[in-house]
């Protein structure tokens, strides 16, 4: 295992920050109601540090599992350890045919976080060990920081839990290399969030869902990050809930964040 250096003892709140200068913003709630969802949106303009919010008190006080989200913190946690030696580290494909055919293969970190691959991280979260992921959880402060189902399914299945500010928090710390990892690797997982990068803008991201639960009824997503025009950083967190079983959260969601980003007068070499 790595050495860890001395700011791994600290602890570290991942709330954004506190909400002064907030805008909220009731018309976002279009974009939900015309594909029959529920949830909350918030942009942190990190130059005047003002919030635009629709469902203040969602993004504030409500918290979700954090579904495949969780491998931003995974990486981050497996990279500082050793347990993933580098962000080209293979684990190989186990052989167990599953319905993403992305996940069949032999899969490096890079890939794996880009295709969100349940396996490999369930992997990399069994290689690190529940006493070494609860510590960083601890440390970290991150959302429920609790562990209490089994070490390849906490993130998934409502063990862990973490409000929409809290996430907005991760990916603002983590834009400015302020978790408590070594810079290096939280480059690496910053390089692996880039989907889109031109020359108006750079749009990065870690999606999570949670897949229809029977149980509680409903689907819960995410789209989390950041986006960059004109060297300046806006923080964004998408979180989303439909009770319809067929919901198509992949596309739902990605059409969602385009939509909004729009209407704020993002990804169009305007801002």
């Amino acid at each position: 295992m790595r050495v860890l250096f001395s700011a791994v003892v600290l602890a570290f709140v991942l709330s954004s920050c506190s909400l002064n200068n907030v805008n909220e913003d009731s018309s976002l709630g279009q974009f939900f109601e015309e594909n029959k969802a529920k949830g909350c949106f918030a942009l942190l303009d990190n130059g005047t540090g003002e919030f635009t919010v629709y469902n203040l008190p969602r993004y504030r006080d409500s918290a979700y599992l954090p579904a495949s989200t969780f491998k931003i913190i995974n990486s981050l946690i497996g990279l500082q350890t050793g347990v993933i030696s580098s962000d080209s580290m293979v684990i190989p494909w186990d052989g167990v045919t599953r319905s993403i055919e992305a996940w069949n293969h032999d899969l490096n970190m890079v890939q794996a976080f880009r295709a969100s691959s349940v396996p490999y991280y369930q992997e990399v979260a069994r290689r690190i060990g529940k006493d070494t992921m609860q510590s960083w959880l601890d440390t970290l402060k991150y959302g429920s920081a609790k562990i209490t189902s089994a070490i390849d399914t906490f993130w998934l299945d409502n063990s862990l839990k973490i409000t929409p500010d809290e996430q907005l928090g991760v990916v603002k710390r983590l834009y400015f290399d302020q978790l408590p990892f070594f810079k290096t690797y939280q480059e690496e997982v910053k390089r692996a969030m880039v989907i889109e990068e031109n020359t108006n803008y750079q749009l990065a991201y870690k999606t999570g869902w949670s897949g229809f639960d029977p149980k509680a009824g409903r689907h819960i997503g995410w789209v989390l990050g950041w986006i960059v025009e004109n060297k300046h950083p806006y923080f964004f967190v998408l979180n989303i809930e439909s009770a319809e079983p067929e919901f198509d959260m992949p596309s739902i969601r990605k059409k969602m964040l385009a939509d909004i980003l729009g209407k704020l007068g993002f990804l169009q070499g305007k801002m």
